[in-house]
């Protein structure tokens, strides 16, 4: 009875010790992080046409676009003088299956609006993510000399799973549906491509994908991508993936 009783004020000693250590210890930390998020780049007011083309995309790439945050780019409709109803523009997204996160390029009232709508601000100059192809030029990322990192994956990536690379990424092994593989460089995979593959992260121009079997969701370069409805590439063959004058190249290697 007695070493039980000891016991139990060991274990109640060490318990508050401990809870003063997370006391004095921060609850949280904020660091900053580079993150791909899709941006909706909006050429028409018509909010008709909006959510049907929008249903139409989510369509053709369910697992990608499906309760994914998405950026609204309205500076064209600024510079043309058209009006939108930015909180019907949001619910429309929202039935669409997307969530606004952000809006870039919009007007001081706009800007108002949206924060009323819990919705953010992003300057102009700040890259935020993926963006349509021809949907603006990107330059090329200058050289600097410096060798960049290689990172080797040898398993496979399965759904859900997000590998990184800060320079090209290797892979040896399949990429499940719903996986995504991302890199700052060129990305390799010797396998079979079924997930998501964005390569040039965030604005290098000059990378590449290959693949030895282009069954992708979505592939992208420096932010421009294509779904799998508009592949021309045939499967089971290898192909490389670049950009060339704002367009993705899907050619056989």
């Amino acid at each position: 009875m007695l070493e039980s009783t000891q016991l139990l004020a060991k274990q109640t000693q060490r318990m508050s010790t401990d809870s003063r250590q997370l006391q004095g210890a921060p609850a949280l930390e904020i660091k900053t992080s580079t993150f791909s998020v899709p941006v909706l780049v909006l050429a028409s007011n018509d909010l008709a046409a909006i959510s049907q083309q929008l249903q139409q995309t989510v369509e053709k790439a369910p697992d990608f676009f499906t309760h994914s945050p998405v950026v609204l780019d309205v500076l064209a409709l600024n510079n043309n003088r058209l009006p939108i109803d930015l909180k019907n523009l949001c619910d429309i997204i929202r039935d669409a299956g997307m969530l606004p996160i952000g809006l870039r390029g919009g007007n001081e009232a706009q800007n108002a609006i949206a924060l009323k709508l819990a919705i953010p601000n992003y300057s102009m100059h700040h890259p935020v993510g993926i963006e349509p192809a021809k949907a603006k030029a990107v330059d090329a990322k200058p050289a600097t000399g410096a060798v960049p990192s290689v990172k080797l994956h040898t398993l496979p990536v399965r759904s859900g799973q997000r590998i990184y690379s800060e320079g090209d990424l290797i892979i040896l092994a399949p990429i499940s549906a719903g996986a995504e593989v991302i890199a700052e460089g060129n990305i390799h995979i010797y396998s079979t491509l079924r997930g998501r593959a964005l390569a040039g992260v965030p604005d290098n121009a000059e990378a590449r994908i290959f693949c030895s079997d282009l069954q992708a969701e979505l592939v992208s370069i420096a932010g421009n991508y294509q779904v799998s409805s508009n592949f021309t590439a045939p499967k089971g063959k290898p192909v490389q993936i670049y950009l060339h004058e704002q367009s993705l190249i899907i050619k056989d290697i």
